[in-house]
């Protein structure tokens, strides 16, 4: 086992001030940081020591990534391999991890704010209503990559759920086509670029016009594309038909009891109060 280490960091979704308090100490003690240019800043890295080298991973092929990660970790260096998001959700971490266990060389993997939480941050609404949508969907556009039988958006629209369609904002009219096959036309959708960033945009509309919005935007990457009954900003206005069963006064659990039913105490005798 080689004494350096490769940290798998989540960078988030772009702003600095979302990464977490480990990725950050991780970036700042790494003697060599590898990140995806084509989707994080260098602002980042603002805190980097002043020694570190700094290397875009987007001109590099999985074979001189991992060369550049063991070679520099078998010297006794930190690592600092950062990602955007949340390195297991489309990260392509798991040929990198397989790499640098046949070469014996220790790997960690930092979480980070995923996008398609960051979007909906930006959007100021919940993924997850009650009795609405209870289900979230991270996917994508089958594109270079096959989806798997089963996985193609088609057939992932039949149970309704929230659909957060990550990697697909040049294939939005196939996004659309495909989620048809089971929500109306009327469902809400979102589209976020940037999410965190100063140059965030968002795009709302429905299933049958956005498409259309989305392109005038000039939305064209880098946006995550949220679909579902969830992301009608409408809701709001009906937030008691809506209501968490976790905060209501009769549901108990370990840590609450169940408040009294206060129609039935109302009128209850207390303790030493005599009635005539």
């Amino acid at each position: 086992m080689s004494s350096g280490k490769v940290y798998f960091v989540g960078g988030g979704p772009g702003d600095p001030e979302l990464l977490t308090l480990r990725a950050h100490r991780i970036i700042g003690q790494a003697s060599i940081i590898i990140y995806t240019g084509s989707l994080l800043d260098q602002g980042l890295f603002a805190h980097a020591r002043a020694d570190a080298e700094i290397h875009d991973s987007a001109g590099l092929h999985l074979e001189q990534l991992v060369e550049l990660m063991v070679g520099r970790a078998r010297d006794g260096k930190l690592v600092a391999r950062v990602h955007s998001g949340d390195p297991s959700i489309f990260g392509a971490i798991h040929e990198q991890m397989v790499a640098l266990e046949r070469a014996g060389v220790a790997y960690e993997v930092i979480p980070g704010v995923c996008s398609a939480f960051a979007a909906a941050a930006a959007l100021g609404q919940e993924l997850t209503v009650p009795e609405l949508a209870q289900t979230v969907i991270l996917t994508r556009a089958e594109g270079r990559t096959p989806m798997p039988l089963g996985q193609r958006l088609g057939e992932l629209a039949c149970h309704r759920a929230t659909v957060a369609v990550f990697l697909s904002a040049t294939l939005i009219d196939r996004v659309v086509a495909e989620l048809s096959a089971g929500y109306v036309p009327e469902t809400p959708v979102a589209v976020v670029a940037n999410a965190s960033r100063p140059d965030q945009r968002i795009v709302r509309g429905t299933l049958g016009d956005i498409a259309a919005k989305s392109k005038a935007a000039g939305i064209r990457a880098q946006a995550m594309i949220l679909v579902g009954a969830a992301l009608d900003p409408a809701i709001k206005q009906r937030a008691g038909e809506r209501k968490s069963r976790l905060y209501d006064p009769s549901f108990s659990h370990g840590f609450r009891k169940r408040a009294p039913d206060r129609e039935k105490t109302a009128g209850a005798q207390k303790p030493g109060e005599v009635t005539s």
